[in-house]
């Protein structure tokens, strides 16, 4: 089993909280990890609100939690039983007044609107929400180019083949699409949600332009703003939004699209191996996507990631803001030669980043100015890990 870096960062949040949500895509790893966590906590409770026998547990949910007073409950799914979090609320309020340790919760579920929406108004002030993404590059070190070209998660990435790779990441596009985002209420129909997401992937790392997208799909703006909210909602997609910071410049002001598990990207390209990668032309936005990812999911709680861009030129691939407002400037390149470009110096410049890396394909760091060092993936990552660690 691969150890998920996540679980310290949970079992660190259920001391600080009675409830934790850990949030994220179907197949990312959400149970297992929750079973490892189980394991080390005394007579902790695990229910999966999908099985019927656990979900029929909860049919009177005030007694039956009241009996588990002293343990961690882990409910698997939660978004199946959306009135479980006033039940919750009144649980962990209950016990509060009495000065009574409070229960601990820990909520898995598929990020959605309809789940957000109802923690946020049933448990809010006593909820910390965290997010599994897929496996990062720290996480499976052994091999880069397998992971980029397969994604993280975990089924495919340890499948036995490319091809039976490809084929689990069919059968998961096709069960989000028919099974998944219906049960949400998500009144589009498959096909078109399919061909917008493909759309997306064409466009990997492309300005968000909703007009265009539309003109293309024959619907209105507004529909594509909803997909798109809807894929971000899902995190199948992310919408990177730009820096805007008063830099007497004017500044590219729509956001920037990615499908976030460049395995899920290369499956709606009808890409398999790494020779069909390099041949295609998202083979750049490909590699800038995934570095994307494994950056963020690397650095600490409460990082908030941006990109820069002024319509002169300049530019910064990822902006990572910290939580000490201290900012980081990468620059993402595809490449064993990496070179700083003089558009990424004059933004970096223009911010006054603190760090600033261009990260490459390669396995050696090295100064490539007096402010800016080239760094292999997983060694900006280990930098930014280590500040988490603090």
């Amino acid at each position: 089993m691969i150890r998920r870096r996540a679980e310290q960062r949970v079992l660190r949040s259920l001391s600080e909280a009675p409830a934790v949500a850990l949030l994220g895509p179907r197949q990312v790893g959400k149970t297992t990890l929750a079973r490892a966590i189980a394991d080390q906590v005394t007579g902790s409770v695990y229910l999966d609100l999908e099985d019927r026998d656990h979900a029929a547990r909860l049919t009177e949910p005030t007694l039956y939690l009241e009996r588990q007073a002293e343990r961690l409950v882990i409910l698997d799914e939660i978004q199946r039983m959306p009135g479980l979090f006033e039940v919750l609320r009144g649980q962990i309020d209950r016990r509060r007044r009495e000065g009574r340790r409070t229960h601990q919760f820990l909520l898995l579920g598929s990020a959605s609107q309809t789940l957000l929406r109802q923690s946020a108004e049933s448990l809010a002030g006593r909820l910390i929400y965290d997010e599994l993404p897929v496996l990062d590059a720290l996480e499976a070190p052994a091999d880069r180019d397998r992971l980029w070209i397969r994604g993280g998660f975990p089924d495919p990435f340890l499948a036995e083949s490319d091809e039976a790779a490809a084929r689990w990441r069919l059968s998961f596009i096709r069960t989000y699409l028919e099974r998944d985002i219906p049960q949400f209420g998500v009144r589009v129909p498959a096909e078109t949600l399919r061909r917008f997401w493909t759309m997306l992937a064409h466009r990997q790392g492309g300005l968000l332009n909703a007009s265009r997208l539309a003109a293309s799909m024959d619907v209105s703006a507004p529909a594509i703003k909803r997909y798109v909210d809807l894929l971000v909602d899902l995190m199948l997609v992310r919408r990177l939004p730009p820096f805007f910071a008063n830099v007497g410049k004017r500044l590219v002001k729509a956001p920037k699209v990615y499908i976030r598990d460049s395995g899920v990207l290369h499956t709606l390209l009808g890409l398999a191996t790494l020779d069909d990668v390099l041949s295609h032309p998202v083979v750049g936005p490909s590699w800038e996507g995934f570095a994307i990812e494994n950056l963020i999911a690397a650095a600490p709680f409460g990082t908030v990631p941006w990109f820069y861009r002024t319509t002169a030129g300049a530019e910064i691939d990822l902006l990572l803001q910290l939580p000490d407002q201290q900012l980081w400037a990468i620059e993402i390149k595809r490449t064993t030669a990496p070179r700083t470009s003089r558009g990424f110096e004059l933004a970096a410049n223009d911010l006054a980043a603190a760090r600033r890396f261009v990260v490459y394909s390669g396995a050696e760091e090295f100064p490539l100015s007096a402010s800016t060092t080239a760094a292999p993936l997983e060694t900006a990552m280990a930098e930014l890990a280590a500040l988490s660690a603090r």
